[in-house]
């Protein structure tokens, strides 16, 4: 089948072609090589740059789209900005992006006369939940609210049940938890999932909406300072700068392979599989502390790891993913362990020139703004 990336040439976008192609698929990639993602490059690796077809261009740009879809199959729309800190004080970017963007991708196939779509599949992000699923011991599954600034300012960092104010337990979050974005690029995810799936519906085809957990692994960005924490700290302790961790160090996230959020890509694009939201991830976390402490150590760094105690708007405090459905309706089997994943991407980040990625001036963006607290 042909198969249109957009964002092709990025992280996720780069390793499903090469899936893709294994199995025979014509490969076409969409990408203006963002140099906040890509620095100075502005080439395919080179394992896959003879072996799809390259459309270089912004998903933004109406031209450059009606090129990229002619005779495509299904379209795996992952052409985005991505990063909750930034989206925080850059709206309008992310807005004209991942909004704007996937409106334009959209008009594009409504134009196409005829069409041989037959599915689309969106990557979208766990963000659109916000803080996600809890367990009150008195009210049972429950939705905390945004955690307040004062609360974080006294050091209470965990959710609090909306009902009785008692702390809650995280649980894994099931696709049927309520929509509640705490960041703009949470809110531009589940944006485009609803236009994503009003296109599907007028014109009969089935849309999959894929929520990834944090997906890492040999290829990720080293040069985008507002996404990826293990390519920030290994960036800092390659380099013996302190690795400075957020709150008191236990927030927690599902970390995710990118072999297996490949793969969960690769399952859901066969015809077989219902439309609908689908959570990526492993139901797994780890502590970000422990992601620090995993860094240093592998490094042998004589990085100083920082409890700071500091906190940004628009960060969640835990994060896992319910993956029973993804399981029900695939192969899919998260088949890399944390503790072996982060080990392999330390050993590839080993062979990457270090990279000053402007981490610092990030938060310095975010404090002026009155968006960080230290």
């Amino acid at each position: 089948m042909n198969v249109l990336i957009t964002g092709g040439a990025g992280f996720i976008g780069s390793a499903l072609a090469r899936r893709l192609l294994k199995q025979s698929c014509t490969v076409t990639i969409l990408d203006n090589f963002n140099p906040q993602v890509h620095g100075e490059n502005r080439t395919l690796p080179a394992d896959i740059a003879g072996q799809v077809r390259l459309e270089v261009g912004d998903v933004r740009d109406a031209y450059a789209v009606g090129r990229a879809l002619q005779n495509q199959d299904i379209v795996v729309h992952l052409a985005a900005e991505t990063g909750t800190g930034q989206s925080m004080y850059e709206v309008v970017r992310y807005e004209d992006t991942n909004v704007h963007g996937t409106a334009v991708l959209v008009q594009s196939l409504l134009n196409q006369k005829p069409s041989r779509l037959r599915r689309i599949v969106l990557a979208s992000s766990r963000a659109v939940y916000g803080e996600g699923q809890y367990h009150c011991d008195t009210h049972g599954a429950v939705l905390p609210a945004t955690r307040s600034v004062e609360k974080l300012r006294a050091g209470c960092f965990e959710p609090l049940c909306p009902v009785c104010g008692a702390t809650a337990t995280v649980q894994p979050t099931p696709e049927t938890c309520a929509p509640r974005p705490s960041s703009f690029y949470g809110l531009t995810k589940l944006m485009q999932e609803q236009t994503m799936f009003l296109f599907a519906e007028v014109v009969g085809i089935p849309a999959v909406a894929l929520r990834y957990q944090n997906v890492y692994g040999a290829g990720q960005s080293l040069h985008n300072p507002y996404t990826g924490i293990l390519a920030i700290f290994a960036n800092l302790a390659r380099t013996n700068q302190p690795v400075k961790v957020f709150e008191d160090g236990l927030e927690s996230r599902d970390f995710v392979h990118l072999d297996d959020a490949v793969e969960a890509t690769w399952q859901v694009m066969q015809d077989h599989v219902h439309a609908g939201v689908f959570n990526v991830g492993t139901g797994q976390r780890a502590s970000v502390l422990e992601v620090a402490r995993q860094v240093v150590g592998f490094f042998s760094s004589r990085s100083p790891i920082v409890i700071t105690g500091s906190f940004r708007h628009g960060d969640i405090r835990h994060s896992v993913a319910d993956i029973a459905k993804l399981r029900a309706e695939t192969a899919y089997q998260p088949s890399c362990a944390f503790a072996t994943g982060v080990r392999s991407f330390l050993s590839w980040a080993q062979t990457q020139t270090p990279v000053s990625v402007g981490y610092e001036e990030s938060l310095a963006q975010m404090r002026d703004r009155g968006l960080y607290h230290e």
